[in-house]
């Protein structure tokens, strides 16, 4: 048969092969798990079925612990029933989790292991949740990529339905969840032949039924509590049997290899590193790097992890090691270790001669974590040897993180690095995941995506990781060394470090409505200085007056996709991208109408025709950088934290800075500070067409348009240019009415333009290019008016829409 590859992400894995076994989902929605549930309600609505012959029946509750009661009480009616979720989510599980595995029912939840909210909440990935539940009964099975979420996610759904204990299927949120990777996708008849119809049929016979009625769910007393725990030994006994058995007959399907413990590395390795989940990839290739050397290490992969099976991992670990060290992607504080640094100590404490094993925590909230950071793991191994480490941090508190001394490079040459910069929601991460399938499935070659976004999502600034190369893909973490860089606003020129990483000989696409001399002009040094210090090419594109021309508005992101492939046919012929990427476009827009399928094939034409090159100037290479002056009146929180994190340089902050900050408690108003520019074009007050109704401040979601009614001695002092109309309404005789808007605050939304009603048909709004309000002095104007007129908010009542928003905002 065939090999049937698809690009997805570790969610969508998830998903198909749940959906096999699947009779009820019972859902609630919860960051980054939704889409698994998303995907099953979708082909359960356009009628697929499992292996039993009926789509899904989905049920969404109200909350974590309804679905979890769903599972519950439909597992207990019979029906093979599956939930997808993730961090406090699963906490809210954990009592109907403990009911479900008492009563040796075959449920199975999938995790997409999220950061738990402890002194901050974050959406971003760890195993903190599922560390949380490792006492519940249920199995626990890892996977580290999203091919071994496609080939073991079926094994959980396997081994509960045959042992009657249910599973709890996790990898890591966001970096494996959201990563796209091209993948085989597991046929629905080899998992059929798996299936162990018989213990289906057990299962539903022990079903409550009113014609056949049992007592279950009772309450126990001292006399017999104990022992009724005790009598379910032998189920979990026999687990690790069950689960290796499933990977063995999965591996002669796949041809790749699984076991609950899989090792990889020298076969007489002294140094051996444990863990699980994604870092395990990223560990792999810096084995690899270091038998090069002639290094004896390895790596020990945890797939099952409760029941944890000392007979399986003796199995897998070589019989030489003499130091072990486990790395957990969690904190436990207080405890003597984390949890699988435990385990591990735990089946080696009876061996005579057993080897050192140490423990470290890595990659909390889906901390970037390199090959580097491994590397530094073995060296302590083989040397310092230090205990309760950190790995990827710089603790120059408790001092208790590894030192990076080596930066290495471990991917192969020949796979292509990619790295765009986009606003949040214009479009980038959608056209990069449209590039990722064009190219997965049209090529041979292997691609991963991997999105980062910061807290802000839309409006805020994305970055696309991409790689495409001849062989699987083992690179959980950022790109770092891109050969092409794409920039979707200009406004980043100046604010993030983009291009420090970039290869010799590599491009830097700038999306920009200025000119090249303009965008020379407007260039720091230290971006000229690296472009002629690597050699680069430099091309620039007007994809936003090209898609105002087009009807495309805002959206840029199929101009800047097509210009991509045309400046990298190296992964393919820009003709035949040019032709899948229309035939992509007209499956995506094709229930949207002709219209718009013509406008993104315009935009596809456009994204090769409009790139204009730059010639870089060799002679930048002896430019002075411009060193960085800090604003001393900053706050000390803005300089010292809110600074670097909007810079995206969060990760360089070492523990100090967050000395005094302990429990979480930040201080307000630093967005204030930001002043990102990243609009391209911002709203603009004609004063003669203003009814002075205040809507356009009412409806904008960032406070970026403001009322202000400033009195005589205010308007003395303000700037020149300053315009003003009498204001309207009883009492306010000496004063003048302005709209403000902050420029720089922009994001462009255009929601205050839309609401305005304006006079006679004419808005008293109108969008212009950021560069003519920078211009016009509109930042030193709102500059002065949010900061020194005073917000006269006792004047109208505040139970009005005009009288409300005289009132400062309170973000």
């Amino acid at each position: 048969m065939a090999k049937n590859f698809q690009s997805m992400d570790g969610n969508q894995a998830a998903a198909h092969v749940s959906y096999a076994f699947t009779e009820v989902a019972g859902i609630y929605p919860i960051t980054p798990s939704t889409p698994m549930a998303e995907y099953t309600d979708l082909w359960a609505s356009q009628g697929k079925k499992n292996l039993f012959g009926a789509p899904v029946k989905l049920v969404e509750m109200q909350s974590e612990g309804g679905a979890a009661g769903t599972v519950h009480g439909s597992l207990q009616a019979g029906a093979l029933t599956t939930t997808y979720t993730a961090s406090q989510g699963l906490l809210l599980k954990i009592p109907n989790m403990y009911k479900i595995a008492g009563e040796l029912l075959p449920g199975v939840i999938h995790v997409s292991a999220r950061s738990i909210a402890a002194q901050a909440l974050s959406i971003f990935g760890d195993h903190q949740d599922i560390y949380a539940a490792r006492q519940t009964g249920f199995a626990m099975l890892a996977t580290g990529s999203v091919q071994e979420v496609m080939d073991l996610g079926g094994v959980a759904h396997l081994a509960a339905i045959k042992s009657s204990v249910p599973f709890l299927h996790f990898f890591d949120g966001f970096r494996t969840s959201h990563e796209i990777q091209k993948v085989e996708v597991m046929d629905y008849a080899e998992l059929d032949k798996l299936l162990d119809y018989d213990a289906v049929r057990k299962f539903r016979q022990k079903a409550l039924n009113p014609h056949h009625p049992v007592t279950r769910g009772s309450a126990q007393n001292d006399d017999v509590y104990f022992q009724t725990r005790e009598v379910q030994n032998k189920f979990y006994d026999a687990v690790p049997g069950i689960v290796a058995d499933y990977m063995e007959k999965i591996s002669d399907v796949t041809g790749r290899p699984y076991a609950p413990f899989v090792y990889y590395g020298a076969e007489d390795a002294t140094d051996v590193v444990i863990a699980m989940g994604s870092i395990t990839e990223v560990i792999r290739e810096t084995v690899d790097y270091l038998l090069k050397q002639g290094r004896k290490v390895g790596l020990l992969t945890v797939h099952l992890y409760r029941p944890f099976s000392s007979e399986y991992f003796f199995k897998a670990m070589p019989k030489t090691v003499q130091r072990i060290s486990v790395l957990d992607r969690t904190k436990e504080p207080g405890a003597a270790a984390e949890p699988l640094c435990l385990d591990v100590r735990s089946i080696y404490s009876n061996i005579e001669n057993a080897p050192l094993v140490i423990g470290g925590r890595y990659g909390l909230s889906s901390k970037d974590t390199t090959p580097s950071h491994m590397l530094a793991v073995y060296e302590n191994l083989a040397g310092e040897q230090k205990d309760g480490f950190t790995v990827g941090i710089n603790d120059d508190v408790t001092h208790l993180s590894l030192p990076i001394e080596k930066e290495i490079m471990v991917l192969d040459e020949a796979v292509t690095e990619a790295l765009f910069y986009g606003l949040g929601s214009d479009g980038t991460i959608g056209a990069n995941k449209n590039t990722i399938k064009i190219i997965g499935e049209n090529t041979d070659l292997y691609a991963q995506a991997y999105f980062a976004y910061d807290s802000k999502k839309s409006g805020g600034v994305t970055r696309s990781n991409l790689r495409f190369g001849k062989d699987v893909i083992r690179a959980p973490y950022l790109v770092s060394t891109p050969n092409f860089v794409s920039c979707s606003t200009d406004s980043y020129v100046d604010k993030y470090d983009m291009i420090s990483g970039l290869r010799q000989g590599g491009t830097f696409l700038l999306n920009t409505v200025h000119s090249a001399e303009e965008v020379i002009k407007m260039m720091p040094n230290s971006m000229k200085k690296h472009l002629a210090e690597k050699n680069a090419k430099l091309y620039i594109i007007d994809a936003v007056t090209l898609a105002n021309e087009i009807g495309l508005g805002r959206r840029t992101n199929t101009i800047m996709q097509s210009a991509f492939f045309k400046l990298n046919e190296q992964i393919m012929p820009y003709e035949t991208a040019q032709n899948l990427m229309k035939k992509y476009a007209e499956k995506l827009y094709s229930r949207k109408g002709d219209h718009i399928i013509k406008m993104n094939f315009d935009a596809i034409d456009k994204g090769a025709e409009g790139l204009v090159e730059v010639t870089v100037d060799p002679t930048w290479v002896n430019l002075e950088v411009e060193v960085a002056v800090i604003d001393e009146t900053r706050p000390e929180f803005v300089k010292r934290i809110a600074d670097p994190i909007n810079a995206i340089k969060g990760n360089e902050l070492p523990v100090s800075a967050f000395v005094g900050y302990e429990d979480g408690t930040m201080d307000n108003g630093s967005a204030a500070y930001e002043k990102r520019g990243i609009a391209n074009f911002v709203p603009k007050w004609v004063e003669e067409n203003c009814i002075q109704c205040n809507q356009c401040a009412f409806v904008c979601p960032h406070a970026v348009i403001r009322p202000f009614l400033a009195t005589e001695e205010e308007m003395a002092n303000a700037p020149v240019g300053t315009r003003t109309l009498k204001p309207v309404g009883k009492g306010l005789d000496g004063l003048q009415y302005s709209i403000q808007v902050s420029t720089l605050d922009c994001t462009g939304c255009e929601v205050c333009v839309n609401a305005c009603p304006g006079k006679k048909g004419n808005k008293a709004l109108v969008m212009v290019p950021i560069s003519e309000e920078v211009e016009a002095g509109q930042v030193t104007r709102a500059d002065y008016f949010f900061n020194k007129v005073t917000y006269k908010d006792d004047l109208m009542a505040k139970t009005t829409v005009k009288g409300s928003q005289f009132a400062q905002p309170l973000f």
